[in-house]
């Protein structure tokens, strides 16, 4: 994650609700129309693997 990303979500982490609702929105809107590459079956596994890992950790904080 590049350094301006990191200072956007920290912008975004900042704001009220309704300002973080209203900025979602507004990203929504921009990104409808973009086109983005297919996942390869890697990307997808590995992002399913970050999922599971976090439901676990999740999981023991339950028990």
């Amino acid at each position: 994650m590049t350094a301006l990303v990191q200072e956007l979500l920290n912008s975004f982490d900042r704001l009220s609700d309704s300002e973080r609702l209203e900025l979602v929105l507004e990203i929504l809107k921009r990104t409808v129309d973009l086109e983005f590459p297919a996942l390869s079956d890697e990307d997808l596994v590995l992002n399913a693997e970050g999922l599971f890992l976090d439901l676990d950790q999740q999981e023991t904080m339950y028990e």
